[in-house]
């Protein structure tokens, strides 16, 4: 599903959108630059319970991209067991696995671009990105959202007269844009290599699919353990497994900008289109399995994927950083025989 639209269009349909925004309680614009911690709803909708535990009552429901105010966390004893976090919110309760966590961020503005591009970071809840024509129309595309990674290489105008920046997504080169304060600049000293004196053969990965945890260790040193979701048995449509594969493996292509999903263009936030994954160290490249940040949900602990290893956006910029080979800050891709990954 693709949208077309004018300049005027967009500026009467954003001032819409404030107005219906100040008419949800704790949904308005102050309410959300205040807010002590704000959240996304990343799934089509989440239920707001009476209690932490979801057999109590539900009161109401909260839809996909809304921000939600987050009180305070609760640890409930009526579980779900991998993950009891849940949160008060206005009127009740909400469990935490597909509340994303979220800032509103607005950054200083790159006048030019350098050749080769610019890794940026999405620092607002989501920002909605546009593809624009020489018969100056401007057609909706993805909703680019908070701590995804993109390639901006180029600015310009917005539809709003403001500038905005040309990303570049790397499947298929397809340019849009979006509003340039929106990203923030990832600085070369962001990603220097960790533990570089390390040897490279004294560094591996164990994942455990039983335990839906990663360990990373410096010979017998432990240097992360952390919950992550693997994939999910399913049946694809493309042929392709979803269930994260067992067995021996190394990392061997590195993307801090990945586009994953079907390579649709299209304007549905539930396509299976998700542009900017972060952080991505691909181990089993004919398949497409990786490790990566993950942006839109936070149930790590149980298998969520279609076979990636999704991890916490800091835990997979550290991983990427951390794991063999090393990726210069300004390259693309990185192609190498890299850490030693097994999966049991």
């Amino acid at each position: 599903m693709t949208k077309t639209i004018n300049r005027r269009a967009f500026l009467q349909l954003g001032m819409l959108s404030l107005s219906s925004l100040a008419f949800r309680p704790f949904q308005n614009v102050a309410a959300r630059l205040i807010a002590p911690d704000l959240a996304r709803v990343s799934a089509k909708s989440i239920s707001v319970y009476r209690e932490a535990n979801d057999t109590s009552t539900i009161l109401f429901q909260h839809f996909r991209d809304e921000l939600v105010n987050l009180y305070y966390e609760v640890i409930s004893p009526s579980g779900p067991t991998y993950n009891p976090r849940w949160y008060r919110v206005w009127r009740g309760y909400m469990h935490s696995g597909k509340l994303v966590k979220v800032k509103y961020i607005l950054n200083p503005i790159m006048r030019s671009i350098p050749t080769g591009g610019v890794l940026t970071e999405v620092t607002v809840p989501f920002t909605q990105a546009y593809r624009f024509f020489k018969n100056g129309t401007w057609e909706q595309v993805y909703r680019l959202y908070y701590g995804s990674n993109h390639w901006v290489t180029g600015v310009a105008n917005g539809m709003d007269g403001t500038p905005w920046y040309t990303i570049t997504d790397e499947l298929g080169e397809l340019e849009y844009r979006a509003p340039a304060s929106h990203f923030r600049k990832i600085l070369p000293e962001e990603l220097t290599p960790l533990a570089s004196d390390v040897p490279a053969d004294q560094k591996r990965i164990e994942v455990s699919l039983t335990d839906q945890s990663l360990t990373a260790y410096e010979g017998d040193t432990v240097v992360l353990n952390t919950k992550i979701s693997s994939g999910i048995d399913i049946e694809s449509s493309n042929g392709v497994p979803t269930k994260t594969p067992r067995g021996k493996f190394n990392i061997e292509i590195k993307m801090p900008s990945k586009h994953m999903g079907d390579g649709k263009i299209t304007s549905d936030p539930e396509a299976y289109e998700f542009p900017g994954v972060p952080w991505t160290s691909f181990f089993v490249w004919d398949i497409g399995v990786a490790f990566h940040g993950t942006y839109w949900h936070d149930s790590f602990g149980i298998p969520m994927s279609h076979g990636c290893i999704n991890m916490k956006n800091d835990e997979a910029k550290w991983l990427y950083r951390w794991s063999m080979p090393v990726i210069e800050a300004n390259a693309w891709v990185k192609n190498g025989l890299g850490t030693k990954v097994v999966v049991a």
